[in-house]
């Protein structure tokens, strides 16, 4: 019997908040899937598009950027500069094949363990039932698991 498919996911989490808010679920003893492998950034607005352009082509099935809610940045403007870039990379992901489910933004607070889970769970269901990430599709060419290109 095949392994089930089990997506991996590169989320980008704000030092302020949202690590905070991983950082608060694990000590709380929450249970939420293993799958996303974070990264942690001094703050949202410093999440580079290459950095996530990067994680696609390594392999990911989906990026998720977690910042400070809009107003709550400990930089000020950070979390509006990651809001018009998440906006750039959904129409630059959407041009290169990438559905939308597999990139998400989400505001998420230090005190906010439980959305830390919920939202890793959620994104991990969807991107189960969208199954993995194919590359190479096109009208010359097959389509290839990630796994196949490397």
């Amino acid at each position: 019997m095949p392994d089930a498919f089990e997506p991996k996911i590169v989320a980008f989490f704000c030092n302020w908040c949202t690590y905070l808010g991983a950082d608060l679920a694990g000590a709380s003893r929450l249970k939420y899937a293993p799958n996303a492998r974070v990264v942690r950034v001094m703050c949202s607005g410093r999440v580079d598009p290459q950095f996530v352009l990067n994680a696609f082509a390594r392999g990911a099935d989906g990026v998720l950027i977690g910042g400070c809610h809009p107003g709550d940045c400990h930089y000020q403007e950070g979390n509006y500069k990651a809001l018009r870039r998440f906006r750039l990379l959904q129409r630059l992901a959407e041009q290169m094949g990438i559905e939308p489910e597999r990139l998400r933004l989400e505001w998420i607070s230090a005190a906010e363990g439980d959305r830390v889970r919920t939202v890793i769970n959620d994104m991990v269901e969807k991107l189960k039932a969208l199954g993995p990430r194919r590359v190479g599709q096109g009208p010359d060419r097959p389509v290839k698991d990630l796994a196949e290109v490397s």
